[in-house]
């Protein structure tokens, strides 16, 4: 929020103040900083969204020495939390920037018309012209020009159209009442980022904010903007000149696309990985028990899963809480019918003939901070509600093979449970069996 901040306030003064953008404030007045300020924000914000959803990566920091600290390796998983915080910030830069830059679209329009004075009109008529050593202010080069023609007949604009419309939809198909009764829509939805991310690479492209140049001689704008009729024509007052500013979105961008692309190339690895079967349970209250093994597979209590059936959906990945312990040489996972997916899943299982092999299986992960710190308290408390509860589970099932092994780092005396299962009578049997 401080960085958002100062960048807001930093930009702002650049425009409102610079005194290379005094013409252009000249055809376009306040607009111009509350136009540029929200899009310095934009580009900041646009540079982090992506980095919370990178899941390999917040693995990598955990077990890395830059957050060794067990309260920095917890912030990381509000992952989503912030993922969220960086989204709102980006709508409301977003509103802003585009309620700004459709009145320059007006007062472009305007000035060109000569509405704005002298000195506005006389801006505006420059052209690009090698002759008279002329560089254009206003984009708009026509009366017959319309704000909305200049929206949809410019880089800038059209791809500003797209941006908005793409993040729109991304937005209003993340409320939770869609995102938990419509995931698909949700997901699919979702993936517009990337449309949205074309278009904020090439939106600067266009370059329709333009600044003053350093001229030899140099333009004196104090002196010069009371004598229209003597600029190059003499040496005080030669013509203005101008140019529009380096895109530089895509580099505050590109970094963090590269890591996501690196991310979902990952994902697609793990993806090919083979899971099998170790034993698959239909739970009372339509809670599935999947049993699976995977080459390699290391996990720690309390972290949690991504699934994927590709018979159901190729690019849908569900996360579920691991419910087995460590020291077992399978993961399980319970799933209870919530939605689509998991319904779909729970027949798919329900159709399956005597002994046969489950849907095929993709999973990615462990992620998530481990809740080992558990075993250094002699007395555990546990707080949970229905299906909820899963993670103890792994708690107490690693707490009795400790037990049983007589591990030295296992300080356990005594666990408090205090559950809401609702219907979620398979929990029971965990409590029951562990406790």
């Amino acid at each position: 929020m401080g960085i958002n901040i100062f960048l807001f306030v930093y930009f702002y003064l650049f425009y409102d103040l610079g005194p290379q953008f005094e013409y252009t404030r000249e055809l376009l007045g306040s607009a111009l900083p509350w136009a540029r300020a929200p899009a310095a924000v934009l580009n900041f914000n646009c540079m982090l969204i992506l980095l919370p959803v990178c899941r390999n990566l917040l693995s990598l920091l955990r077990g890395s020495f830059i957050c060794c600290g067990r309260t920095m390796r917890k912030q990381l998983d509000k992952n989503l939390t912030f993922h969220k915080l960086v989204a709102y910030m980006i709508a409301l830069m977003t509103a802003v920037h585009t309620i700004a830059h459709l009145l320059n679209a007006e007062w472009y329009t305007n000035s060109f018309q000569g509405r704005y004075g002298p000195l506005a009109t006389k801006l505006s008529m420059l052209g690009d012209s090698r002759e008279l050593n002329t560089t254009y202010l206003n984009p708009v080069r026509s009366n017959s020009t319309t704000p909305t023609i200049l929206v949809f007949t410019t880089i800038a604009g059209l791809t500003g159209v797209v941006i908005t419309l793409a993040l729109i939809l991304m937005i209003t198909s993340s409320m939770e009442v869609i995102r938990r009764s419509y995931f698909e829509v949700f997901w699919y939805t979702h993936h517009l980022f990337i449309v949205f991310f074309a278009g904020l690479v090439f939106h600067g492209a266009g370059r329709i904010v333009r600044s003053q140049q350093v001229t030899d001689p140099p333009h004196n704008n104090s002196l010069c903007e009371n004598q229209l009729e003597n600029w190059g024509k003499t040496a005080d007052c030669p013509v203005p000149q101008f140019a529009g500013g380096f895109p530089q979105t895509w580099m505050w961008v590109i970094g963090p696309m590269i890591i996501y692309l690196c991310e979902r190339l990952l994902r697609f690895i793990r993806y090919m990985q083979p899971v099998s079967y170790r034993k698959i349970v239909i739970r009372p209250s339509k809670v599935l028990e999947l049993q699976l093994v995977k080459p390699g597979f290391k996990m720690q209590v309390g972290q949690y899963v991504f699934l994927n059936c590709p018979a159901i959906s190729q690019l849908e990945w569900h996360p579920f809480t691991m419910t087995s312990a460590p020291e077992e040489d399978f993961f399980s996972v319970h799933i209870r019918l919530v939605g689509d997916w998991t319904e779909k899943l729970i027949k798919m299982v329900e159709n399956l003939p005597e002994g046969g092999q489950g849907p095929k299986m993709a999973v990615d992960g462990p992620f998530g901070t481990a809740s080992e710190d558990v075993f250094d308290y002699e007395v555990s408390m546990l707080v949970g509600a229905g299906i909820g509860v899963t993670p103890f589970a792994s708690i107490l099932k690693s707490i009795w093979y400790k037990f049983k092994d007589s591990d030295p780092k296992l300080r356990t005396k005594k666990v408090r449970t205090w559950t809401v299962l609702f219907s979620s009578i398979t929990i029971c049997h965990f409590l029951n069996l562990y406790i």
